[in-house]
């Protein structure tokens, strides 16, 4: 079958090529690496150019195929020029067909050699527009790109963020806002606010402008402190460590706000029931949004005077209402702090 498929794909017709394309999948791992070895990522590529639906399906089915495990062979596809081709598909309003070339960029930039090239190629911004991209004004729902596509879209850009070369394009591409926006309107505790949320917490933490594009992105804050409050574990612990970071950039601006979006009930439970990452992030917070200079000599304290005060402060910054469990999460998470 080998020979026959590597044939087909050269000098076939068009029937016979997507045949070829589609039985390349049925072939063992050893013979899809023959077969990119002997050059067939360039028929498949030529298929992608093709009018016929049928045929730039099979040829992308091929290709994750053949790139599916294989670094050498997903460093070939994209030194063919894959990428400018599943860029332009990326935008050909068609959805299968989306969602297959997003999938193929997927598992091309986990390839440590080709996230520059797949960053210098425009694929970020387009990304970004995926991930932005609507159809609910378009009277054909089925046009609606599926979750597990922007999960796709989302992982393509957590891929390339590992090379920190990128980072800056990240930034001006506008992709900051466009997480956070998913954030505010998505489900704090569904797997796509776990992906995007996951992503800016990388971003932010390379760099000082992502830094101030989400604390200065209206709503952000309130997303964030809504993701501690009803978010996954996972997601909250991301949370919470985009919040430190914006506290620790200047502590004097942003602690008011924080504090004033209603962050120390999901805080005071996070410190007490969160993942080990996040119970220590949450620590680390709640010091930086309190004036610890009050506390200076709280090993002098009662433990109840020390509550004391820190409830005080909490009314002070006209936090919401505090019910009554909260009590024992603040003398938790202080008998926690002291060990």
């Amino acid at each position: 079958m080998e020979k026959t498929v590597e044939e087909n794909l050269f000098n076939g017709e068009r029937e016979a090529q997507i045949q070829a394309a589609t039985e390349l999948a049925n072939l063992s791992s050893k013979q899809k690496h023959k077969l990119a070895e002997r050059g067939v990522i360039v028929p498949l590529l030529s298929m992608l150019h093709s009018q016929n639906y049928e045929a730039i399906e099979a040829a992308l089915f091929a290709l994750l195929s053949l790139a599916f495990g294989s670094e050498r062979t997903k460093c070939r596809i994209v030194k063919s020029g894959a990428v400018p081709v599943l860029l332009n598909l990326l935008q050909c309003r068609n959805k299968s067909l989306m969602e297959l070339s997003v999938a193929a960029m997927l598992i091309l930039s986990s390839c440590k050699a080709n996230k520059l090239p797949i960053a210098s190629s425009g694929a970020i911004e387009i990304l970004v527009e995926f991930i932005n991209e609507n159809y609910s004004n378009d009277n054909d729902m089925n046009n609606t790109i599926s979750t597990q596509a922007k999960l796709d879209a989302i992982s393509t850009l957590h891929n390339l963020s590992t090379c920190h070369q990128i980072i800056p394009s990240f930034v001006s591409s506008g992709l900051v806002f466009s997480l956070l926006q998913l954030i505010h309107s998505s489900d704090k505790s569904c797997e796509l606010v776990n992906k995007a949320i996951a992503l800016l917490e990388d971003i932010v933490s390379l760099s000082e402008n992502a830094l101030q594009q989400t604390a200065g992105t209206a709503s952000a804050i309130r997303a964030l402190v809504e993701t501690i409050e009803e978010g996954s574990p996972q997601c909250r612990e991301h949370a919470v460590r985009i919040l430190l970071f914006i506290c620790q950039s200047c502590r004097e601006k942003y602690r008011g706000l924080i504090l004033r979006e209603g962050v120390m009930p999901g805080l005071l439970q996070l410190s007490v029931d969160g993942t080990w990452r996040a119970r220590n992030t949450a620590r680390e917070l709640l010091l930086l949004l309190r004036d610890c200079s009050k506390y200076s000599s709280r090993n002098k304290q009662s433990k109840h005077e020390l509550i004391e005060q820190i409830m005080q402060e909490i009314d002070a910054e006209e936090e919401r209402v505090v019910e009554t469990t909260t009590l024992r999460l603040v003398e938790e998470m202080i008998a926690k702090l002291s060990t």
